[in-house]
């Protein structure tokens, strides 16, 4: 993919159709996202309350992602889906029930709450492989870039019309609005040609038959993917939680007050826009890419520590944010390109609860810290912790791919006749000063002494990967 080519993905007819539906679909969530807290907080005037309702929707994420990425390498995409948006859409109109009659209350508001968040987590890995089938591998970075764009977008558009919404009517249209948001996702799901694109290889059956244990057991040998997540845990748990440092430095060394949080939250969700779409012209989106953007990233939250006022803040708030969708989307990607597919499902399913794990962990934490050292000393201190760790994670991954490349040179001959043939002609073929990377495939077929040769593709220098 050129340089520049920054709406790539959208020459593919599937991913246009699909990314229309899906920009639809947050409008609506958000929308929903508002309306809970705000009948949550009418409720009982406890922010703390309101707190639990989001809890209860991430919670179910940390128990049931593994079975949903099961599930995505077993199951065929389209029926699990169209399944979760029925679900999701009866969910959404049994809230608008509850804030038009008030049957049921807070309770059940909060069952309706924890069962969204089991629906989300089971269809999550399912939904991040169906979408990487609608593009070839060249744009699937380009094609998650976007879809961070549609996101951002979306939250603007549905928490800005949704607060326009509660305030005239209250909330039980937006759970209508979002109710009926769900049918564009199932019309997509039926326009979609599958088949259109060659993208990421179809899992081998026999395989994707293996349970959690095979995925876990699969993620002890990625050291490479490993890193990365562990990294993308850190900046996550320390970087990442600027719902709450915000809140806290508007609170108090800022003196912003409530109309400065709401301002500083909306140059967030604008730099996460503007982080899609640097994302999006990127090349590629490698491991040199994730570790270049921590650094950046945490060292500009040192300089958020010190920033002296509001809007000097809000200037270094703004590439952060761009930074953060910048390094999901590079882990999102390799998570996508890096993996055997047959796996693929359950590593989606570890990267969606790495990530409700940094937040569980990281929001608590900062708070901790920034009631008793103080906003300014949190910041300074997270991104110090954040940027030794991503120095090291840099560190590490490159060790790891040199060891890569040194295996692949080092790999025995097969004994099959025609394999042994296959890889003479490798060994003729391949360009000079290129190197023979194995994909992460074969890494434990390798290990174990044989290889099979159709799984390697000849690269170039292993630190440009």
């Amino acid at each position: 993919m050129a340089r520049g080519a920054t709406f790539a993905a959208l020459r593919h007819r599937n991913y246009r159709i699909w990314a229309l539906a899906g920009f639809i679909s947050v409008i609506g969530t958000w929308m929903q996202v508002l309306g809970v807290n705000w009948y949550v907080l009418k409720e009982t005037g406890s922010a703390t309350s309101m707190g639990f309702a989001v809890l209860l929707q991430a919670a179910p994420t940390l128990l049931l992602s593994v079975w949903g990425g099961v599930l995505a390498d077993r199951l065929p995409a389209r029926p699990l889906l169209i399944a979760a948006q029925g679900a999701h859409a009866v969910l959404a109109g049994g809230l608008a029930a509850v804030a038009l009659t008030g049957v049921g209350g807070l309770p059940l508001i909060f069952a309706i709450s924890l069962a969204s968040g089991a629906v989300s987590a089971i269809e999550g890995p399912v939904m991040g492989r169906w979408a990487a089938s609608l593009v070839d591998r060249e744009t699937l970075g380009n094609a998650l870039a976007l879809g961070s764009l549609t996101n951002s977008a979306g939250r603007i558009l549905g928490m800005s019309l949704g607060a326009v919404v509660v305030a005239a009517v209250g909330p039980a249209l937006l759970f209508g609005i979002n109710a009926a948001s769900f049918a564009a996702v199932v019309v997509a799901l039926f326009a979609v040609r599958p088949g259109a694109v060659p993208g990421l290889p179809v899992p081998d059956a026999g395989r994707a038959r293996d349970g959690v244990r095979a995925g876990f057991a699969y993620l002890r040998g990625q050291p490479v993917l490993l890193l990365a997540l562990a990294l993308s845990f850190v900046l996550g748990s320390l970087g990442r939680n600027y719902q709450v440092t915000m809140a806290a430095m508007s609170d108090g060394p800022l003196d912003a007050g409530a109309s400065g949080y709401g301002l500083l939250s909306t140059v967030f969700a604008v730099g996460t826009v503007v982080g899609a779409l640097v994302a999006a012209r990127q090349r590629s989106l490698g491991y040199r890419t994730l570790v270049v953007a921590g650094l950046f990233a945490s060292g500009l939250q040192i300089v958020a520590g010190l920033a002296p006022g509001t809007w000097s803040f809000a200037a270094v708030i703004l590439p952060i944010a761009a930074a953060a969708v910048v390094i999901d989307t590079t882990v999102g990607t390799r998570a996508q390109l890096d993996t055997d597919g047959a796996m693929r499902g359950r590593v989606l399913a570890a990267l969606a609860v790495t990530g409700s794990v940094s937040a569980a962990v990281g929001a608590p934490l900062l708070g901790w810290l920034a009631e008793h050292a103080g906003p300014r000393q949190t910041l300074v201190l997270a991104g110090a912790a954040a940027a030794i760790a991503t120095t090291a994670a840099g560190v590490a991954l490159d060790r790891q791919r040199g060891r890569s490349a040194t295996l692949a040179l080092v790999v025995p001959r097969p004994r099959h006749p025609v394999r042994r043939a296959a890889f003479r002609a490798a060994r003729i073929v391949r360009p000079s000063g290129a190197v023979c990377v194995i994909a992460p495939a074969e890494a434990g077929a390798v290990r174990s002494g044989g290889v099979r040769l159709r799984e390697l593709v000849t690269a170039g220098p292993v630190a440009n990967r």
